[in-house]
């Protein structure tokens, strides 16, 4: 008999998975607590549980934590592990500590299936979907791990970026339970604004998330055009940038920010030049050839590059990003220059790899897409 692993499981599910043994809700409650807020993993040590639950579990389900393959330190603070999820893949989860925050990346995919030009796990291909499970035991380790290796009851981890290995929004189904997760008082607390999920641009998802579970969201944009955004995110020939800019409409009015924040890698003579910021700034209003509508409120990240090997990509000099930057400020975009953290062990944004049983040619597919030098492409100006 296959046991049931309770990381799978969101409050709602543990519940209805306590009805089936015979059990009233609130024992859901008691095992959510025990398991998420206090990190048990052996039902005996769940000493508000009546002893013929603690002896019934066992035999039904277990606690399965993902196995920690290894674990770096940046000279910044920065934790990285590598969990094995088995069947050859590997995902890596990223702590980042500041002052007033400690945030923590987490993957939902072996592998990712979107292959962009400038991300390191899109170079390794895609294997398979995480379960719920597998995304939220990332969270489950790395909180339990913190308050042991600071010393402290209190909470660490008060933010989540579904910034890792993987587009979230192409495993939705496994994606919401762990959100809720995160959410649930009887859980990891967190606040909806302090909960991100980072995609691609899977727009129908996007829609579907405002109605499931509205977290704050964040779009991996990287060019102000069709052209150029094709060859750097090819998942724009599916949604171009006119629908992605009216899903980011959709999403505000239940998202619990009133921005959307664009995350903009900064690429070396491919999107980083004065005309590109205009362009930029013609998409956001709704003013340019590729979306023509409402403003859309927004903050954007720009995002130094980190080089891996085999990317032909180069990342902008900090002149030109504070150039371009600059050219958002005045015009009253709120624009942020992202301080690199972790590359010293590869866990800056975009680098992240792992160790994915790619099943689906990436490497064949990259290597033919790199022939052709990424250049930054003629401007297309709106008509007057």
């Amino acid at each position: 008999m296959t046991t049931a692993n309770l990381l799978d499981f969101d409050l709602a599910g543990l519940a209805a998975f306590c009805e089936r043994l015979g059990e009233k809700r609130f024992r859901a409650v008691q095992l959510f607590r025990w398991i998420h807020q206090k990190g048990a993993s052996r039902f005996d040590d769940m000493t508000d549980l009546a002893r013929s639950l603690r002896e019934k579990l066992p035999g039904v389900c277990e606690i399965r934590p993902l196995k920690v393959m290894a674990q770096q330190e940046s000279t910044d603070g920065t934790i990285k592990w590598l969990f094995d999820v088995g069947d050859g893949n590997a995902v890596e989860a990223v702590f980042i500590p500041e002052d007033d925050r400690g945030t923590l990346c987490v993957s939902s995919q072996a592998g990712c299936a979107v292959g962009c030009r400038f991300c390191s796990t899109g170079h390794q291909g895609f294997s398979r979907n995480l379960s719920t499970g597998e995304i939220v035991a990332q969270l489950w380790f790395a909180e339990h791990f913190l308050r042991k290796h600071l010393k402290t009851s209190e909470r660490v981890i008060s933010n989540v970026v579904m910034m890792g290995m993987g587009e979230p929004m192409q495993n939705y189904s496994a994606l919401v339970p762990a959100l809720k997760v995160m959410l649930d008082d009887h859980g990891y607390g967190l606040s909806r604004r302090r909960v991100t999920v980072s995609t691609s641009g899977v727009v129908p998802m996007m829609d579907r998330l405002a109605q499931d579970v509205p977290v704050a969201l964040a779009v991996s944009l990287h060019a102000p055009n069709d052209e150029l955004r094709d060859n750097l995110v090819p998942l724009n020939r599916k949604y171009p940038l006119a629908e992605l800019m009216a899903a980011c409409l959709r999403y505000l009015p239940a998202a619990p920010r009133d921005f959307i924040t664009f995350e903009y890698c900064m690429l070396d003579g491919v999107n980083d030049q004065p005309e590109h910021a205009q362009q930029l700034l013609a998409l956001i209003r709704g003013q340019g050839p590729f979306y023509r509508g409402p403003s859309v409120p927004c903050k954007i990240n720009l995002i130094p590059f980190n080089p891996f090997p085999d990317s032909g990509l180069r990342c902008s000099p900090r002149p030109v990003v504070l150039a371009f930057a600059e050219v958002l400020h005045a015009a009253g975009i709120v624009t942020t220059v992202r301080k690199t953290r972790g590359d010293d062990i590869d866990a800056a944004c975009g680098q992240l790899a792992g160790d994915v049983l790619d099943r689906t040619d990436a490497a064949r597919r990259m290597a033919e897409r790199r022939v052709t030098e990424v250049r930054p492409v003629r401007v297309l100006r709106s008509p007057s």
